[in-house]
């Protein structure tokens, strides 16, 4: 990290993030301006200047999270290996927290280790910031984590915020305050203005704005739920009604009123007026919660209800699963929608244009607030239940309808309810009895974990699975084939064979055809990757008539034909490897199947290769690399860079070539053992790596395999795309890209990401 210019009296941050175009990192976009904090900043730029953990913390909605972020955003441009922002808010597991920081920043040598080791391990040589946000409810396993990261990472600086600090050494911890008056006022002027437009703060209403700001402690989210009420009232309509509430909810004595009931009939719900206790939260706490209380006053008795049982979401959500999870006697379907456009208006929930579609979300305090409500009411148990068995239906549906045009579609899709997805995991293998639908679920997402760069974490889920007892045979053998579908193509040939053992045994046993073509398909996979030619060859030909006969056609059937191919190719039957490949294709034309045609593109591209056919394979390696990267599936990338490395070799671009090697090595160790430890599958690459480290020499061959390791999966597809041309037409475009006027001839030569 180049040394942070110390803020003082004469030297602050900008006021505005200083971009840094293609610099690592995650930030995302500041959707509405920063108001003040021009003090809390430069605090913070000092003590992270002078500290390797950081801790902003303070109540919920004071502003932590947007502080921390916007002065990240600030620094970017001074950790050469940029800034990461972890959000942990929306999980729910302490065991999942490696696992999250593990996603964002994808470390390599993930598959077939602790997620912790591997992050250490890369980390070890890295400088960046990493930006830890509400943990406040994983406190000890985030404490835990921080701690081994900073202890084996001298370059990493931590920079959380929370309600509460870490509690490790060396911990400077930066109490947020509320806002002062002129920068709270500023902060309502321009949230109002986003409500009401063109409203700014005249001298009709100063002094009602000023009390109100005072009246609310300047703290950001009551300001803003309060702005949000200017939809419907005047300022001093809300100065009048916030007085009201005031004296109602900050009595002495827990008071219930029947106005405020969630519904009718429903029990009492938690009340927010007793005073703090020693050692309890701290006024200003009590404050926020009247602030949150007051808003959720205001609403009607339907939106109350609403609020409390949309608790059990986490992260976003989208309005079919709102009416689903939420709906019933006293909230009807047909209604909700109402009810919730007006949660949307009033600000207690957020509506996002996503990838997915329109979604919508609570921040983490409003969440809470409605938690609470709920369990008052007793229904939780079975909102939890329905929120399970909605997300079952959703991972069911996915899974039948990836066999078709909306693949691209789905993997938004689960991509995006991926932490409620993990909350109806979680509930599923809790909840007595119910284990076997947590091994249905599990398995049901086996597109997902394996199409969609998650092998580690599917690998997660099915063990956890798998460990618990269950009558229901059929979910736990499908758990048990996709945990034998993931260990091999992760390398791990023990684990994989004792599951699809078992669940061969099982099938046997129980009369499952279904469950036993799969078993033995990917028993024929397992025989392929640990280099038994002729038995993958019988057993894949077994499975796929199996399949036939049982009237079996998906994604899963497809790719049987294409590891058929890829087995007759090893064994020199390129003709025959082409032709099925080719049924493939047309098949996949036929449905709109795009991920195994993918694969399909990758054997052809293998076999145009072996036949010398270098321009042939290119063409077919950049489709399959450019769909593979859509869904970001890691291992048909990996696998493609790795032959579009050879045939950039063939071309005469033993630099570019090595390069790509880099880049396919640090992929590997984020899918597991490197071309499956395979014979076959190395073959090709030792005699790339040969030919270009005699081309190059030693020194410049491993310094070239450095600029690739240097490059993430979006960079590595990126380089490898930009690949195509003659040899010294990807000079000069690399030349271009990287700011460079002269291809480096060595090692020491200047542009650390030019290669050849």
């Amino acid at each position: 990290m180049r040394r942070l210019t110390r803020p003082g009296p004469a030297v602050r941050p900008s006021p505005e993030p200083l971009r840094a175009p293609g610099r690592p990192g995650n930030l995302p976009a500041e959707l509405n301006r920063f108001i003040g904090r021009a003090d809390e900043l430069a605090a913070l730029a000092r003590e992270l200047e002078s500290a390797r953990l950081v801790t902003v913390t303070g109540v919920g909605g004071v502003g932590k999270s947007r502080l921390a972020g916007h002065l990240a955003a600030i620094l970017q441009d001074r950790f050469c290996d940029g800034v990461w922002l972890v959000e942990l808010a929306s999980l729910r597991e302490a065991h999942l927290v490696d696992h999250a920081v593990a996603e964002v920043l994808a470390p390599a040598g993930l598959a077939g280790r602790p997620v912790r080791t591997a992050l250490c391990e890369q980390l070890a040589d890295r400088e960046l910031l990493l930006v830890l946000d509400g943990y406040e409810h994983l406190v000890d396993a985030c404490a835990g984590l921080t701690a081994e990261l900073l202890r084996r990472a001298p370059g990493l600086r931590v920079l959380a915020a929370g309600r509460r600090p870490l509690g490790l050494g060396g911990e400077r911890t930066v109490p947020l305050a509320p806002m002062n008056t002129a920068d709270a006022t500023a902060l309502f002027a321009d949230r109002a203005a986003s409500v009401v437009a063109g409203y700014t703060v005249g001298p009709s209403d100063e002094a009602a704005v000023g009390e109100l700001c005072d009246r609310l402690d300047g703290i950001p989210l009551a300001l803003e739920l309060a702005a949000g009420r200017l939809r419907a009232l005047s300022v001093e309509q809300v100065l009048h009604r916030l007085d009201d509430r005031f004296r109602l909810l900050t009595g002495t004595r827990p008071r219930h009123s029947p106005g405020l009931s969630a519904a009718p009939g429903a029990p009492a719900p938690p009340r927010q007026g007793k005073p703090p206790t020693p050692g309890g939260p701290p006024a200003r706490h009590q404050t926020l919660r009247t602030a949150i209380g007051w808003s959720h006053e205001l609403c009607t008795p339907a939106e109350r209800l609403l609020w409390a049982r949309l608790s059990v979401f986490a992260g976003q959500f989208d309005l079919e699963a709102a009416e689903y999870v939420c709906s019933g006697p006293e909230l009807p379907a047909d209604e909700l929608l109402d009810v919730l456009a007006e949660l949307v208006a009033q600000s207690v929930l957020v509506r996002e244009e996503t990838a997915a579609g329109v979604r919508y979300r609570m921040l983490d305090t409003v969440r809470a607030y409605g938690a609470q409500w709920l369990a008052a009411t007793g229904d939780g148990d079975r909102l939890r239940r329905r929120h399970r068995d909605w997300y079952l239906g959703l991972a069911t549906w996915c899974e039948l309808d990836w066999f078709s045009p909306r693949q691209a579609e789905i993997a938004a899709r689960i991509e995006a309810e991926l932490p409620n997805l993990r909350v109806a995991l979680e509930q599923s293998m809790q909840s007595p009895g119910d284990s076997h639908l947590g091994q249905y679920l599990a398995g049901t997402l086996w597109f997902y974990w394996v199409a969609c760069g998650r092998l580690a974490e599917g690998r997660h889920w099915l063990d956890r699975a798998l460990e618990l007892e269950s009558e229901h045979d059929d979910a736990r053998m499908k758990a048990l084939w996709v945990a034998g579908y993931l260990a091999v193509l992760q390398g791990d040939t023990v684990a994989a064979l004792g599951s699809l053992q078992r669940c061969r045994d099982e099938a046997e046993r129980t009369g499952n055809t279904t469950a036993a073509a799969y078993a033995l398909h990917r028993t024929g996979c397992l025989a392929l990757v640990c280099d038994d030619m002729p038995r993958a060859e019988q057993l894949l030909r077994r499975a796929l008539r199996h399949y036939r006969e049982i009237g079996e056609l998906n994604s899963t059937v497809l790719m049987g034909q294409v590891e058929l191919a890829m087995a007759l190719t090893f064994q020199g039957e390129l003709a025959d490897a082409v032709r099925l490949c080719e049924g493939v294709l047309e098949v996949c034309e036929d449905h709109g199947e795009r991920w195994t045609l993918a694969y399909a593109q990758f054997v052809l591209a293998y076999t145009a290769w072996s036949r010398g056919d270098g321009g042939r394979a290119r063409a077919l390696l950049e489709k399959c690399l450019a769909i593979e990267h859509s869904f970001r599936d890691l291992l048909g990338a990996v696998l493609a860079i790795e032959l579009l490395a050879q045939v950039t070799l063939g071309e005469g671009d033993a630099a570019e070539a090595a390069v790509l090697q880099g880049a396919a090595g640090r992929l590997w160790s984020s899918v597991g053992l490197p071309l499956f430890g395979s014979r076959h599958f190395h073959q090709p690459h030792a005699r790339c790596a040969e030919q270009a480290r005699e081309r190059l020499g030693s020194e410049r061959y491993e310094h070239c395999l450095r600029v690739g390791g240097r490059l993430d999966l979006d960079a590595a597809v990126a380089r490898a795309l930009r690949s195509a041309g003659t040899a010294p037409e990807r000079r000069a475009a690399r030349r271009t890209a990287s700011g460079q006027h002269e291809p480096a001839a060595s090692p020491s030569s200047s542009g650390g990401e030019t290669a050849g």
